[in-house]
């Protein structure tokens, strides 16, 4: 039941998507503004600190890693974000998780 149990990984799910919503809106992507830069590294540090501890902590399997993405990917869509963010983001995601869930526990 545990390997299928996807309920944690669906609530971080959300939360990523709420964050990248409130901390860069869809439709600031598309401007010049010279501080984007620097909101999109700081959105991207917070998810990626939080997303580094849930797979370091709970090291999920990749059924749930592709949910997780699955997840990520069709929220920010939904959400108004071009298809080409989406997939990346969730990619790249996912790509840190599995890192991260593959390094060995420290004693």
């Amino acid at each position: 039941m545990g390997w299928f149990d996807t309920s944690e990984v669906d609530e971080f799910a959300k939360w990523v998507v709420s964050e990248v919503v409130q901390r860069m809106p869809p439709d600031s992507l598309g401007t010049a503004d010279k501080k984007l830069a620097d909101r999109i590294h700081r959105m991207n540090e917070h998810v990626s600190g939080r997303a580094t501890a849930l797979a370091a902590e709970k090291r999920p399997n990749f059924y749930k890693r592709a949910r997780l993405a699955n997840q990520v990917k069709w929220g920010l869509r939904d959400a108004g974000y071009t298809s080409g963010f989406a997939d990346t983001f969730s990619y790249e995601l996912a790509t840190l998780i599995t890192v991260t869930a593959r390094k060995p526990r420290k004693p």
